[in-house]
């Protein structure tokens, strides 16, 4: 791929966002444009270190946009209010669903490719299943705002006509790994195992609330975020691909769609944290506590990724096993404090 084509990257500050930024970076990539709320001094470590163009706040994209009149290539669309403990749907509309739209509707009108994140928090209980399958999306029941933003977002996306020139969404599952300390409560078990580990040599976990799983078999597909990665640099060369075979202007992809982006492998959370344990050289110690009410019956007991679409669509790399990328996460990151 063109190392000159320019790149706008939205959640650039973030977690997942930073490692993008990384991942490009390391491509060649670094005419990137850079979009978060930069004014959060936790998320600075995530990003003043990387190659980039520019940066732009959040709230100031399009007004940049339409001032600049940039080239862009290709938008990679990460930003979004990640909190499920955000009750008030307001704040996941407006940004995760209107601002959404907005990029969507630039993509759209410039005939820009679009890569936005999903998430399997859109599945709720799981009670319609976790395949991707487009007809099945407008059934679905998310378990709390964030997830009903996500899939209200998705919703909207299938019923559009005018569509970027290509454009996937990705629903990440649980993903974990370097850059996400400033997420704090919503950090991934495994950050929070560790710092637990430091500090008082064990792991608190949640009771289990339902009678069909024991206290620490809840089960989750754990997704390391440079898999997370690989995926998505991987859309943007079939991006590249389609278009090149492509005549008409604006081109269609056929791969255009929603896609899962787990492993396909539920693990559970004594598995996540015995891993976590085990990158330390430590033996586990477990104590487990009750779950928080505001998000008790809000809670996924499992999820796991029916990975079928995406391997159909001609992606075979084989993910990070739980156990390997808990390892590269404890041991090459977190015990060394070090970023992506």
């Amino acid at each position: 791929m063109d190392k000159d084509k320019q790149i706008l990257v939205t959640g650039a500050a973030g977690f997942i966002g930073s490692c993008m930024v990384q991942y490009l970076n390391d491509q060649g990539f670094s005419k990137l444009i850079l979009v978060d709320d930069f004014g959060v001094e936790e998320k600075r470590k995530n990003w003043e270190s990387k190659l980039f163009a520019t940066i732009v706040e959040r709230y100031n994209l399009f007004n940049w946009l339409e001032e600049h009149q940039p080239k862009i290539d290709i938008v990679i669309h990460l930003g979004a209010r990640t909190d499920t403990t955000e009750f008030d749907y307001a704040v996941h509309e407006a940004l995760n669903l209107e601002y959404s739209k907005s990029i969507w509707n630039y993509c759209n009108a410039h005939h820009v490719p679009l890569i936005y994140a999903s998430s399997a928090a859109t599945y709720g209980d799981g009670a319609f299943g976790y395949s991707d399958d487009h007809s099945l999306i407008n059934q679905l029941i998310p378990l709390n705002p964030y997830g009903v933003s996500k899939n209200e977002f998705d919703k909207w996306a299938l019923q559009q006509l005018d569509q970027p020139p290509f454009w996937a969404g990705l629903k990440f599952f649980n993903v974990y790994g370097p850059n996400e300390s400033h997420k704090e409560r919503m950090a991934s078990v495994i950050w929070h195992s560790f710092n637990q580990i430091k500090l008082n040599g064990l792991v608190k976990l949640f009771r289990s609330h339902k009678e069909d799983f024991k206290d620490g078999e809840q089960l989750r597909d754990f997704i390391y975020v440079k898999d997370v990665l690989k995926v998505i640099y991987w859309m943007m060369e079939k991006m590249r691909d389609v278009e090149e075979t492509q005549s008409a202007n604006p081109w269609k992809s056929s791969i255009n769609g929603i896609y899962n982006l787990g492993t396909g492998k539920a693990r559970s959370f004594t598995d996540l944290v015995n891993a976590t344990f085990k990158g330390l050289d430590l033996t586990p110690k477990i104590q487990f506590i009750d779950m928080p009410l505001d998000i008790r019956d809000k809670y996924q007991y499992f999820t796991e990724a029916d990975m079928n679409k995406l391997n159909n669509a001609g992606y075979y790399e084989p993910f990070y096993s739980l156990e390997s990328g808990v390892d590269d996460y404890v041991r090459n990151y977190l015990a060394v404090s070090k970023q992506f």
